[in-house]
């Protein structure tokens, strides 16, 4: 890990319109895979529990819902694991919850939001705001021609230049992958991809678009 810094928390965010759809955004579905990072969006823009749920019968994927001036707003969070408690992160379970969300919503953008490790050696520092130009998997491995490219899946996000400059964000490249540590092979990997920040569900989410 020396190489790439001290691992700190930065927030990070990318944002996704539809391809196909070029009304106004008014539609707006926010992403995020822990409730501790879901709960101070919630209580700023006055977002309640939806009752009634456009989910499937059974699964743990909370809704929040409201307006702000003539947005309406949806956040999503995948719940907790019905047998042990703990929040449901990683790539599956936001990839998951994201495509329902499409499904049911038809939302204009969609937003995944949250805390992620942050690499000093590239300009990172805790409490940094991140917009993310790029993402790339580090975990996902396969050592055969093309199918490498596949498995490390390079996909630009939506640029928000004027969200940077009115904000002052920082911009970087952002590497997913479904563990929280960090081995030798990995780290290798998130250097390849040149990135700033480190997280958990948004690659996988980006491709159920």
């Amino acid at each position: 890990m020396a190489a790439l810094g001290e691992q700190s928390e930065e927030q990070a965010m990318a944002a996704q319109p539809k391809p196909q759809n070029r009304r106004p955004i008014s539609n707006i579905v926010i992403v995020v895979a822990m409730q501790t990072e879901a709960l101070p969006i919630v209580n700023r823009f006055q977002l309640t529990e939806d009752p009634h749920s456009p989910f499937p019968r059974g699964v743990p994927w909370v809704r929040y819902q409201g307006t702000y001036k003539d947005l309406n707003i949806s956040l999503i969070w995948p719940g907790k694991d019905p047998t042990l408690g703990v929040d449901s992160v990683g790539t599956i379970s936001s990839a998951l919850v994201t495509y329902a969300a499409i499904q049911a919503l038809q939302p204009d953008l969609i937003i995944n939001a949250g805390t992620a490790g942050g690499f000093k050696a590239k300009g990172a520092s805790i409490g940094d705001v991140f917009i993310v130009s790029d993402c790339a998997f580090h975990d996902r491995r396969i050592p055969i021609p093309v199918f490498d490219l596949y498995g490390v899946g390079v996909r630009k996000t939506f640029e928000a230049p004027n969200l940077v400059k009115e904000l002052n964000l920082k911009v970087g490249k952002l590497s997913t992958g479904d563990s929280l540590d960090m081995t030798q092979q990995d780290e290798s990997s998130i250097i390849a991809n040149d990135a700033t920040v480190k997280d958990m569900e948004l690659l996988l989410m980006f491709l159920t678009f």
